[in-house]
């Protein structure tokens, strides 16, 4: 009796409790389609359940299409809430950076003598590219962010009528970007291939943190590099993925949409987010850089510190210039 009361009693037990746990859930979920009929009907549509339909549209047989509620989900929650943030803590973090270093100044005065650094053909292409590129940022924002912070300050009217107006601009400028992303591509390639040395570059951002000199470099140094093929794998990104957007014309699934969708909106904002430090080292972030793609030349003083080996070359060509 002792024996039967130490080791099967509690056994006994426990398959009674896990019996009567079962019979309670049993309970509950019949109860549950007794206060709702439709409740097993209602689970077996938000599982995507097909029916059928005389429509033969991709997708029409589904009632409930539950990717499209996750889409919603990524897009209104996760992406709005996020971008906001990540653009604020870089910004901010270029602000403060600029308020402690201040921009980067020649090392001496300048010398007068300027080199040409890039072609009308190539500072076209730069501009024509740079354009499109604000104009998809400024339109792309407005139509991620503007329910939430553009209403509020305009109206529902007024936001309605430039949203209308920033569709069309966002939808026309796309493939125009695209275009001139390969064409940057093609054009600057063999400026762009990454070398041992680009990687002293990195180590101190070309001097500009920490001590040390500028790190020599060739005609595009390491940052230049960088955002060279952050253009090609993001630009081609946001460009085919605007493109299958644009045009649905090619039997693309709503799958195949929402993943373009999700696609092209978390790039585009990184891609944005990244350009504000290219803006800022082509302007205020380094004295005499600005010059090189808006007249072509930089003074021989800047191409020595930020382009030490192209310099060099130039140098073999011009009696003006120290080696």
């Amino acid at each position: 009796m002792n024996t039967f009361n130490k080791y099967r009693l509690p056994g006994y037990f426990l398959l009674g409790s896990g019996l009567l746990i079962v019979l309670v859930w049993a309970l509950l979920a019949s109860a549950e389609d007794m206060l709702n009929p439709l409740a097993n009907f209602w689970r077996t549509l938000r599982a995507g359940e097909a029916g059928s339909t005389a429509v033969s549209s991709e997708g029409h047989n589904v009632l409930i299409m539950t990717s499209g509620e996750i889409w919603r989900e990524f897009r209104n929650v996760l992406l709005i809430g996020i971008t906001p943030w990540l653009m604020g803590v870089v910004l901010g973090a270029i602000v403060i950076f600029h308020l402690i270093n201040g921009g980067e100044q020649l090392p001496e005065p300048r010398s007068g003598i300027m080199l040409n650094r890039y072609t009308l053909a190539e500072r076209i292409l730069h501009w024509f590219t740079a354009i499109l590129f604000i104009l998809l940022a400024i339109t792309g924002l407005s139509l991620l962010l503007g329910r939430a912070f553009l209403i509020p300050l305009t109206g529902h009217s007024a936001f309605s009528v430039y949203l209308s107006i920033a569709k069309v601009v966002h939808n026309w400028s796309g493939p125009l970007f695209l275009v001139g992303v390969v064409v940057i591509f093609v054009v600057w390639l063999g400026d762009n291939f990454i070398h041992k040395r680009d990687i002293l570059w990195f180590k101190n951002v070309g001097g500009m943190i920490g001590s040390g000199e500028h790190p020599p470099a060739e005609k595009v140094n390491g940052g230049e590099k960088a955002w060279f093929w952050l253009i090609a794998i993001f630009g081609a990104a946001v460009g085919i993925t605007g493109v299958l957007l644009d045009f649905p014309i090619w039997d693309q699934s709503r799958v195949t949409m929402q993943i373009s969708l999700a696609v092209h909106a978390t790039v585009g904002v990184v891609f944005v987010t990244a350009s504000f430090g290219h803006i800022y080292m082509g302007t205020a972030g380094s004295e005499g850089a600005f010059e090189g793609m808006w007249k072509g030349k930089v003074d021989a003083v800047w191409a020595k510190r930020h382009c030490y080996l192209w310099y060099k070359e130039k140098a073999l060509e011009d009696e003006r210039l120290e080696p």
